[in-house]
């Protein structure tokens, strides 16, 4: 299969691009300049040089090329905002970029599309000791800054599975961890803010089960389905914090919400379990990685 892969160079787009050409998948990477032209080739992918944001110039760069399928992977999550809006960089690429890749995805003749979503689009609050599945309601807002990231994912999702032209695949993953991620295990990563007390209980996953998970969407996945993607025990971010090498920053809740109010959201008001049992029974998928205590060990 030949794959347009936008956000190849990110924490999940690089071990995913392996991933796909280890399977025998053929990868063309979306790159915005010529250092991430070089990291794609470096990892066995074919760049085109493209910004999903200029729908003009990606769908130049795609005039005559033909691919099997898309996967959306693009977010701006690096470092969290202190505050957020309707047009936070993340939500744009949810949104407008998606359009945009459906659009490529036309030009390019793929029949399948692959999104990036999360299981935090449950909502940002405490949902209890009741595992969530994807049957229960999705897009729930809370009344708080963390509604904006909620908006972004459902239109995303929304986007995805009107589109008549491609089978749509949502992803539901849960919190990233691992290399490029905020959680970074590798030794001298950044200082990590987390809360007194450990904070909420959340679903993780390691960037390398994602790719996997992706993979196995791209090859099995049903169209118009959304698959939740965890690892197998939910963790509270001082336990992840706890079990990765480097410093951490343990902050009172009333200072991480005033410094960060979207943390206070995520860190402190979010209390969610889900299962991935949708996606082990469809996908074959399980996380190789089935806590982060592994995972962090993995590197």
């Amino acid at each position: 299969m030949r794959v347009l892969l936008a956000g190849a160079t990110g924490a999940i787009g690089r071990p995913l691009v392996r991933a796909l050409v280890r399977d025998g998948h053929e990868v063309l990477g979306l790159a915005r300049s010529e250092g991430s032209a070089a990291a794609v080739r470096a990892l066995g992918g074919t760049p085109v040089r493209a910004d999903a944001l200029d729908r003009e110039g990606l769908l130049r760069a795609v005039d005559g090329l033909s691919a099997d399928a898309v996967v959306h992977q693009l977010t701006a999550l690096r470092t969290p905002r202190r505050t957020l809006a309707a047009d936070d960089p993340s939500n744009v690429l949810r949104d407008l970029g998606t359009v945009h890749l459906l659009e490529a995805a036309g030009v390019l003749g793929a029949g399948r599309f692959v999104t990036q979503s999360l299981v935090l689009g449950h909502g940002y609050r405490d949902h209890g000791d009741r595992v969530l599945t994807e049957e229960d309601p999705f897009g729930v807002r809370a009344g708080t800054v963390a509604d904006h990231v909620v908006t972004g994912l459902v239109a995303a999702e929304e986007r995805l599975f009107a589109a008549d032209h491609v089978a749509g695949i949502a992803l539901r993953y849960g919190i990233f961890y691992g290399p490029g991620t905020w959680f970074d295990p590798t030794p001298g990563s950044r200082t990590v803010p987390v809360p007194l007390g450990g904070g909420g209980t959340v679903p993780w996953l390691h960037v390398d089960d994602a790719a996997g998970a992706t993979v196995a969407a791209l090859e099995r996945g049903r169209a118009g389905e959304a698959y939740t993607v965890t690892d197998d025990r939910p963790a509270t971010w001082g336990e992840l914090a706890a079990a990765r090498p480097g410093r951490r920053l343990l902050l009172p809740a009333p200072l991480l919400r005033l410094a960060v109010p979207y943390l206070g959201c995520l860190m402190l008001d979010t209390h969610l379990r889900a299962s991935h049992a949708k996606a082990t029974h469809d996908l074959g998928w399980t996380p190789r990685h089935p806590d982060h205590r592994s995972g962090m060990r993995a590197g």
